[in-house]
């Protein structure tokens, strides 16, 4: 299994970045795929997760800045965040969650059971 992510970057306060995640290895379409992301000397952090047939939760911390989708066609996860903070900086991976097609209520936990990418990282500027 393979999970890669892509488009982190270094981006100003207020501005936008789309990130994507592909899979391969496993069938996408009967996974629930979740966001994470985590800052240096932090835990890991649920940021979104989103199930087999499209049904999304979001963590506090970015809800209503970001949005999360999949193209199950594609394999491919997105997350669309908007209205960046320096706060935002972080690493941000993605996980496929293994043994589930929707979100359990413990999706935010960064469990090693499931499936993750290197990352990619997103800075933002003040």
């Amino acid at each position: 299994v393979q999970v890669v992510e892509s488009g982190g970057g270094l981006v100003q306060a207020g501005g936008s970045l789309r990130l994507s995640c592909t899979t391969s290895g496993l069938s996408f379409a009967a996974y629930g795929m979740a966001w994470f992301r985590q800052a240096p000397g932090n835990d890991r952090d649920g940021v979104s997760c989103i199930s087999w047939s499209g049904v999304i939760y979001y963590a506090h911390s970015m809800e209503g800045r970001a949005t999360v989708s999949r193209d199950n066609d594609k394999n491919t996860l997105y997350l669309q965040m908007a209205s960046l903070k320096p706060e935002d900086t972080a690493m941000y991976y993605c996980a496929a969650l293994r043994g589930y097609a929707g979100c359990p209520s413990s999706w935010s936990d960064a469990t090693d059971d499931n499936y993750w990418g290197q990352g990619t990282q997103v800075t933002v500027s003040s």
